[in-house]
């Protein structure tokens, strides 16, 4: 069976515990391969705990998890990208666009490749399949200078160099413009057409954004992370 033929995640019973008790679960998740899925339930450590478990990033304490037919958080990590949650990827106001870039194409690179500062032809490679026909920004502009859906777009485009099979963004609703929430909505269901893509959010969506799936998740509570979990 082929990544195609299965369905993306199978959640069971899943739960995760904080130092001061539950922070979600029991969940049961059924997410199909390819597409847009969205996840809404309240904001808070329940609900990015679950995106960085869908990710590989943070292992169950109770339940049974496959994502395409992978059960441990080392698997899952292989095959998922993971973007947009500050606990893991928060980037710096004061650094420009290039420095962010460069740095992504040396993490890619084999450890004995000498990596230059990155160009246009980066940007536009990296970019371009994230942004679309939406400008992209300029290689010397900080992030402090992005607007919300510019740095939200950068990140993913950041994260998602290797294209893996299942990408996981955080809330959609860090971009707090209605318009360009809308905008980045159907970016996400573009790039759905050839990856899996998770995102979540608070509120309802309208219909005609391009996305799959909307899975309203119950049992998250605003507990605090289990230290020591994440990683890149």
């Amino acid at each position: 069976m082929t990544i195609a033929d299965q369905p993306a995640v199978v959640a069971r019973g899943i739960t995760q515990r904080g130092p001061w008790g539950p922070v979600y679960g029991p969940i049961d998740l059924d997410i199909p391969t390819g597409g847009l899925t969205v996840l809404r339930g309240p904001a808070g450590s329940g609900r990015t705990a679950l995106q960085m478990t869908l990710a590989g990033r943070m292992k169950i304490k109770g339940g049974e998890l496959s994502v395409f037919g992978r059960s441990g958080a080392k698997q899952i990590f292989r095959i998922a990208g993971l973007a947009a949650v500050d606990e893991l990827d928060a980037v710096y106001n004061a650094v420009r666009v290039v420095d962010l870039i460069t740095e992504q194409i040396r993490w890619d690179a084999p450890w004995y490749r000498l990596i230059g500062k990155a160009g246009a032809d980066d940007l536009e490679r990296l970019g371009r399949p994230v942004f679309g026909d939406l400008p992209l920004p300029d290689l010397d502009e900080y992030v402090d200078d992005l607007s919300e859906l510019d740095r939200m777009l950068l990140r993913i485009a950041l994260a998602n160099t290797k294209r893996p099979p299942l990408l996981v963004v955080g809330s959609i609703d860090q971009v707090t413009s209605d318009v360009n929430q809308r905008v980045l909505v159907r970016r996400l269901a573009h790039l759905g057409e050839a990856q899996t893509v998770i995102t979540s959010t608070v509120n309802p969506l309208p219909d005609d954004l391009g996305h799959r799936l909307v899975i309203d998740v119950p049992n998250l509570t605003h507990d605090e992370l289990t230290s020591g979990e994440g990683k890149r």
